[in-house]
């Protein structure tokens, strides 16, 4: 019974915590975060040893690290090689480094300093690329260096992770090495032979159904599969989740299934925040105040300080400041770290509780400095002339042709005489492929849902080109352009003057009427023929 209460007060304090700390832009982890807190310290309902709280919450990271193998794309990297494995590189390894020296002297055991060095050399994925999408800083120059070293970051998640593994057996490093990187290579090839000959195939026969809760079930399948086989040979479920992401993430289904699974992942990690804020005692945090705040601010300013040296020496010096303090905080995955570390006993209670409050600390701080960064960067640095261009790795100026039919092909093949940059978005299988025959830049998903046009870079596109038919579509598609590309010229089609009607409300500049349209133009050809 005590369960029920324990969900009942969750859900309805995670809603009303979140609704008001969405005003104050302030992430829905942290509101799922002080759910967690509120119903531990002031409910008493806490649900330390619930193995099915466990087991949700690792859903949750699963998830969340199969998602970032989707964007671990191998033609993004190589535009990016500089930020990611560059920039990445040295500042995982010297703030790494430097902290876990740090540890040492503050008097953890060697392997336990290593452990939290490299935790809190991690910044926030979550936080930082949500708000630089919503500020449309991401194809910024700031932007562009803050995804690359991110990106490592997330890459470096995979060796901690089996780093905590070799600390805790008790077995020759040697051996254990070997032994590692035989089953990673019998994993890997494993992985990716199921992917080029079974689950681009099951994915197919999947997608051909045309039924959305199919594909998704086909979906998770992948992902657990992945999941298993990787515990099955000795690593974590979340290294599995990964390589299945990175299977798809030159896949034509990645923006679909993105967009798919972006609920699920949200939710599920909501209850991994939860659950680590139901550890956090604040009896004990409040004995510990000022080493949590000195924590805090000294790993932070540390943590910019390196990066800013890494970048400054490379990048104009406004470039590197911004890119340091929106990199400053601890992200959400050194709490992941620091669990695991205290499961193998390599930490402590009460040594989790104290980092885990500076971690989250740090995070209910970076939207507010986020915010304020060009503040900040004017205050101490000018604006940099123009005329160097930013090369994107991304499309601007694109035009978004939705749906690849009879007028999505005419227009299409238009767009390429005429020298334009385009891309195409089809949800249905056969014209998918139909698409991909013909070699157009086309990829499967639906373009009614957001998430979809956000990954096709719609905030930068000049037009939106709409063929469907589905009025309903129209109007979520032209919604989405509103709210995001206000500037894109949106071309939309309806069959007459009664539809037009229904989305005048829409206010489309360009909605192009098929019954008026069709009638001038046959008029136009009797009246030729009548001459």
């Amino acid at each position: 019974m005590q369960q029920v209460w324990i969900i009942l007060a969750a859900l309805f304090i995670a809603s009303v915590l979140n609704i008001v700390l969405k005003r104050l832009d302030i992430p829905t982890a942290i509101g799922y975060i002080f759910t967690g807190i509120f119903v531990a310290n002031f409910l008493h309902l806490s649900v330390h040893n619930s193995e099915m709280l466990e087991y949700i919450s690792e859903v949750g990271i699963v998830l969340l690290m199969f998602t970032i193998g989707l964007e671990f794309s191998f033609r993004e990297l190589k535009v990016m090689r500089r930020e990611v494995f560059g920039y990445g590189l040295l500042q995982v390894l010297i703030s790494g480094v430097l902290f876990a020296l740090v540890a040492t002297i503050a008097g953890l055991p060697p392997k336990s300093a290593i452990i939290v060095g490299f935790a809190l050399s991690l910044s926030s994925t979550a936080i930082v690329l949500k708000i630089l999408n919503e500020n449309g800083d991401i194809h910024s120059s700031y932007g562009r260096k803050a995804l690359g070293i991110l990106l490592f970051q997330d890459i470096a998640v995979i060796p901690l992770l089996l780093m905590i593994q070799i600390f805790t057996k008790d077995v020759s490093l040697i051996n254990l090495l070997l032994q590692t990187f035989l089953n990673m290579a019998l994993f890997f090839a494993l992985l990716l032979f199921l992917g080029r000959f079974v689950i681009d195939r099951f994915l197919r026969y999947a997608i051909s159904t045309k039924n959305q809760e199919i594909f998704l079930l086909a979906v998770f399948f992948v992902i657990f599969l992945s999941a298993e086989l990787s515990h099955f040979f000795g690593f974590s479920y979340s290294l599995g989740a990964f390589f299945a992401g990175m299977l798809l993430a030159e896949s034509h289904y990645k923006y679909q299934v993105e967009a798919d699974l972006a609920p699920f992942r949200d939710l599920l990690l909501g209850v991994f925040f939860f659950a680590v804020g139901n550890r956090i005692q604040l009896e004990l945090i409040a004995h510990n105040i000022a080493t949590i705040l000195a924590l805090v601010l000294g790993i932070m300013a540390f943590k910019a300080l390196i990066i800013y040296v890494i970048l400054g020496r490379f990048e104009q010096k406004r470039t590197a400041f911004k890119t340091a303090l929106a990199l400053a905080q601890i992200g959400e995955f050194a709490l992941a770290l620091f669990v695991l570390a205290m499961q193998n006993d390599l930490l402590d209670e009460a040594q989790v509780q104290i980092l885990s409050s500076a971690v989250i600390v740090s995070m209910i701080l970076t939207p507010f400095i986020l915010k304020r960064l060009k503040h900040l960067a004017d205050r101490y640095f000018t604006e940099p002339t123009p005329g160097i261009a930013i090369a994107p790795a991304h499309l601007r100026g694109h035009i978004i042709v939705c749906g690849y039919g009879p007028l999505g092909k005419s227009i299409s093949k238009d767009l390429r005489k005429r020298g334009f940059q385009y891309i195409i978005i089809e949800h249905d299988i056969l014209l998918y492929e139909e698409g991909l025959q013909a070699k157009e830049p086309i990829f499967f998903g639906n373009a009614a849902q957001r998430s979809v046009l956000e990954n096709l870079d719609l905030r930068f596109a000049s037009a939106v080109v709409i063929t469907l038919h589905n009025l309903e579509k129209i109007r979520l598609i032209t919604q989405s352009v509103l709210d995001l590309a206000p500037h894109a010229h949106v071309v939309a089609r309806v069959r007459d003057e009664k539809e037009a009607q229904v989305l005048a409300d829409l206010q489309i500049k360009s909605l192009v009427i098929t019954t008026k349209t069709l009638s001038q133009e046959m008029i136009k050809e009797l009246f030729y023929c009548t001459l």
